[in-house]
């Protein structure tokens, strides 16, 4: 096991602590859990890159652990009334589609290629700005209910379009494998 890794690992077993924590209103508590856990993302993936620890692996657990925290916390969130249920649905339902597109995919062709694409960054970021300012309001109250309204409605708009973007690019790549054959 190499550092990259282990720190993805510490990372996926945050999520029910992250849980737990928000369950108890513990709120100061489960934003320095969800930056730590930011902050892991940004240093397994330096540490990967500078120092040759990239693995099969981490290729596949990465992602799974973003996937886990990002859906997890937004789960949690609604649960506790902190943002909107009809977010999550979206954010829920965006992450089906492109799972469930790539496992089409690759049951097609054998072949699996992941190429996020800059709107689905952008989504991720704004996703992970959203949690991060809803925590900070209910941690330490601010008044920054208002920019978390618009986050929100920013972040669905981002969520749905990054979403379309996805089936497009599935569909395409499956008629040009289709068209190949």
């Amino acid at each position: 096991m190499n550092v990259a890794n282990a720190l993805t690992l510490l990372r996926l077993a945050a999520v029910p602590f992250l849980v737990l924590l928000l369950h108890e209103g513990r709120y100061r508590e489960a934003l320095v859990l969800f930056v730590l856990a930011g902050i892991s993302d940004a240093v397994d993936g330096f540490v990967a890159k500078r120092f040759g620890q990239e693995t099969q692996l981490g290729k596949v657990l990465d992602p799974i652990a973003d996937k886990a925290l990002v859906v997890t916390v937004y789960v949690a969130l609604a649960w506790v009334a902190l943002i909107p249920f009809w977010l999550v649905v979206a954010v829920v339902s965006r992450d089906l589609i492109i799972v469930g597109g790539a496992l089409a995919y690759h049951y097609l062709t054998g072949a699996l290629e992941m190429v996020p694409t800059f709107l689905s960054k952008l989504n991720t970021a704004l996703q992970l700005a959203l949690v991060t300012l809803v925590l900070v309001e209910a941690a330490l109250p601010m008044g920054v209910h208002v920019w978390v309204d618009w986050l929100a409605v920013l972040v669905l708009v981002t969520t749905v379009a990054s979403g379309l973007q996805y089936v497009v690019v599935w569909l395409r790549k499956a008629w040009a494998y289709e068209a190949g054959r």
